[in-house]
């Protein structure tokens, strides 16, 4: 399929269009060698950066690959259609005024409908962004200062935020930046769109967001598709996990599946990593860059002190690294090369026996990288050169150096501070393989990242997340007993169960359906809070006495069999997220669920082995194991109550707007929803 972005990425010929902002793009553009053509169009101006200025676009000697449009925002969108009508490859709008500002110009939304209208089939980026840099072909649509060079490859970075963009075109990481793109209001050509264009470029080796919303999910699961497909690694930075959830209006579902979650289950189903600040988004992308994707979570630290092994192995507490140990001939080798009285373990504290002997200190980092691991740390602060002397550290990154070379184990030097490690001396680094990280938290927030990318790679694809716009009937909240018919149907197990009118139809239901019973008043969501819900009613007193308790409830009773012998209480609910997309939530269930806050979200289809596993990743699953000599619970019952939720969820797609059982009550053989509410889109 033809790539529609790629005359506007990789331009021959720029057009650029207005006074100040067009001078700043002509300008970065020679000074990055540019070598194609440079159109300025200005309706007074002679010249600009020393060319010549056309004064329309139909004055051109020929239709440019891309524009920059540096105009006021109404002479945005007529720019913009002579452009299209040009034939013009795409364009950048500048300026702002559009959807972003609705509320302070009034006319906002409309005039942003105008400009895609104007632009038709010819792509913009924008409006309110600041463009594109292309430092592999020095071609930038930017009107502003950046920090970047020229590159052979390297990664490309994308944002909403044009001032996000600027900052990180400032780093001093060594990391070869091969694109930078800002969005803007995304009217026309959304975030995901711009990169998975850019994924066509052999030069191009990661992939990196930061998002603010995701918008067109269709559009990201394609990028994914892609990516994954080409074996490019992506890494996302998204933004809003202090965003307050929906608010819990009815159910506890509601305020424990926020948007945050949605985001995890989606970049989770998509096989990409999220990382929670830009330095680890940098980090990320440096290791990915210089080793690509970990085929495993093995990792070895090395340093020469005892307190930075410690902060090692502290920080990965939380992480899925491991730290393999030596074996005892690797343990031996390792004491022999290094000396003196140093305990030999992962993480290593290699101490500074050995520190001036490059021929030992290699040789003592390559027996260590000899064990099962996936990428090997050295943790190397050098000292600052204005006034300490760094040459008694060339000896520790030389090691590192010949013992990456000899062992053929990647590799990463990480400055415990960020300050400790030269931009001369990473950019060397990096150029003999060696991955230049700074930060401890950020390198393992990276390798394990990097794993995260692999073992996505290594499963199956997922399939798209079900989508579909609610229908427009109101929504209606369907009692306990209904809402249990209406699951029952779909597979999920629910108690033997009687409707009563009154105390002694209260009373021949119990009977019917044998002590003990459970009793409770209908049409309420929290019962509980209430008192309409008695429970272990063992004989017709215990059963009027229930129903008094209840006086002034009119909506009836229901008269369950009680659920004896329960191993675990969860809950499993499904929501629509505003985008229309069906989430699935489990966690610990009964009246402490937004208390324990141990939940797992899944997006809709999910496969009963999604399930299986987001049941076991609950610290509430250690009860159905048999915990202190209790029964195993019925993991199995509990995975299919939880599918046939799903289903019906997934029948009523465009009508659901919750569905909740809590609690989901699992026995030694069995799980049964003891209770259950259904918010639905029905006359």
């Amino acid at each position: 399929m033809p790539n529609r972005l790629e005359r506007l990425l990789r331009p021959r010929s720029i057009a650029v269009i207005g006074g100040r902002e067009a001078r700043a793009v002509a300008r970065e553009c020679d000074r990055m060698g540019f070598a194609g053509t440079i159109w300025p169009i200005h309706p007074r101006l002679d010249e600009i950066a020393g060319r010549r200025c056309f004064r329309s676009v139909e004055e051109l000697p020929g239709a440019p690959d891309a524009a920059f449009v540096g105009v006021n925002r109404h002479a945005t969108v007529a720019t913009v259609r002579a452009l299209a009508a040009s034939g013009a490859g795409g364009a950048v709008c500048y300026a702002n005024g559009f959807a972003e500002a609705q509320a302070e110009t009034g006319d906002g939304a409309r005039l942003e409908a105008a400009l895609v209208e104007a632009a038709g089939a010819m792509p913009i980026i924008g409006p309110n962004c600041y463009g594109l840099i292309n430092y592999l072909d020095g071609a930038l649509l930017w009107p502003d200062q950046h920090g970047g060079s020229r590159v052979e490859a390297g990664v490309a970075v994308l944002t909403q935020s044009s001032n996000i963009a600027v900052n990180l075109t400032m780093q001093q990481r060594a990391l070869p930046l091969a694109y930078v793109l800002t969005a803007g209001n995304q009217a026309q050509t959304g975030l995901a769109n711009m990169a998975a264009a850019l994924l066509d470029d052999p030069r191009v080796t990661a992939v990196g967001l930061h998002i603010e919303g995701f918008g067109d999910l269709a559009a990201f699961e394609a990028f994914a598709a892609k990516a994954r497909q080409l074996h490019k690694p992506v890494v996302v930075l998204k933004v809003g996990r202090s965003q307050e959830a929906r608010a819990a209006t009815l159910s506890h579902t509601a305020s424990i599946a926020g948007s945050d979650a949605f985001t995890e289950a989606f970049l989770r189903r998509l096989g990409v990593p999220r990382v929670h600040s830009i330095p680890e988004l940098l980090e990320t992308l440096n290791l990915l860059h210089v080793h690509g994707p970990l085929p495993g979570r093995n990792v070895l630290s090395m340093s020469c002190s005892g307190g930075e092994a410690s902060l090692m192995a502290d920080t990965a507490i939380g992480s899925r690294l491991r730290f393999p140990p030596f074996s005892g001939a690797a343990a031996e080798r390792l004491r022999s090369l290094i000396g003196g009285n140093a305990a030999v373990a992962n993480p290593l504290d290699y101490q500074t026996f050995v520190w001036a002997d490059v021929e030992r200190l290699t040789h003592a980092f390559a027996a260590a990288a000899a064990i099962d691991v996936n990428l090997a740390l050295v943790i190397l602060d050098l000292p600052r050169a204005d006034r300490c002397d760094p040459a008694d550290w060339r000896c520790a990154i030389e090691a590192v150096k010949r013992a990456a070379a000899q062992s053929g184990r990647r590799f990463a030097v990480v400055a415990s501070m960020h300050e400790n490690l030269p931009e001369a001396v990473a950019i060397d680094l990096a150029t003999c393989g060696i991955a230049p990280m700074r930060g401890i938290a950020e390198a393992l927030a990276a390798a394990d990242a990097a794993a995260t990318i692999s073992e996505a790679w290594q499963g199956s694809p997922a399939q798209p997340v079900a989508r579909a716009p609610a229908c427009l009937a109101p929504v209606c909240l369907l009692d306990e007993a209904e809402s249990k018919r209406r699951l029952a149907a779909w597979g999920v197990p629910v108690p033997d169960a009687r409707l009563a009118a009154s105390a002694e139809d209260a009373v021949r239901a119990a009977v019917e359906l044998g002590f003990p019973v459970a009793l409770k008043g209908l049409g309420i969501a929290h019962k509980t809070e209430v008192g309409a819900v008695h429970l272990g009613l063992r004989d017709a007193g215990a059963v009027r006495d229930a129903t008094r308790a209840m006086a002034g409830l009119d909506a009836g009773f229901l008269v369950e069999r009680m659920i004896e012998a329960a191993v675990a209480e969860f809950i499993a609910g499904v929501m629509r997220d505003p985008q229309g997309a069906l989430m699935l939530t489990l966690g610990a269930g009964g009246i402490l669920v937004e208390l324990v806050e141990d939940t797992a979200t899944l997006l809709l289809p999910a496969a009963s082995e999604d399930i299986r596993t987001a049941f076991k990743s609950l610290r509430a699953a250690r009860l159905l194991g048999g915990y202190r000599g209790r029964p195993a619970g019925d993991l199995d019952a509990a995975v299919a109550a939880a599918a046939g939720l799903a289903r019906f969820a997934l029948a009523h797609a465009d009508r659901i707007e919750e569905v909740e059982v809590n609690p989901l009550i699992v026995c030694a053989e069995g799980a049964f929803a003891a209770d259950a509410l259904i918010r639905l889109r029905e006359p």
